[in-house]
């Protein structure tokens, strides 16, 4: 599957600083790291629809990604989700308000990416 590297630049810097201010909206996904076990943060925007939030991969394969189908459990902000991967034929509707929701930037990786196959998404149900 596909993926685009984010430069050193957002990888290091523009990510920490997105979410410390919740730039664009962003919110901050703690993940469990495969092969450490550490906490891994990654900024996200959180599409909602018919009352089920989202998780989308702008870039595609990425180490989150794959650390949530390793591990599940989640944290978005300070409430704990449990994650399921979204089949490739159902995510249509859930990029569609996800895309608007990103803004601008988002429209570049859909370009290099262009199947919704490239993005994954997982719904988040509160855990309990």
């Amino acid at each position: 599957m596909a993926y685009l590297k984010p430069p050193w630049f957002t990888a290091k810097v523009f990510n920490k600083i997105a979410m410390a201010f919740g730039i664009g909206g962003s919110q901050t996904l703690t993940v469990t790291a495969r092969g450490s076990k550490q906490p891994q943060h990654i900024p996200v925007v959180v599409p909602e629809l018919d009352g089920i939030k989202y998780l989308v991969s702008t870039r595609g394969e990425s180490d989150w990604v794959r650390n949530v189908r390793a591990n599940p459990n989640v944290q978005v902000g300070k409430v704990r989700y449990v994650a399921a991967e979204v089949p490739v034929a159902k995510r249509a509707p859930v990029l569609a308000v996800y895309r608007p929701l990103a803004g601008k930037v988002v429209e570049g990786y859909w370009q290099q990416l262009p199947d919704d196959a490239d993005h994954p998404v997982f719904a988040l149900r509160p855990a309990t």
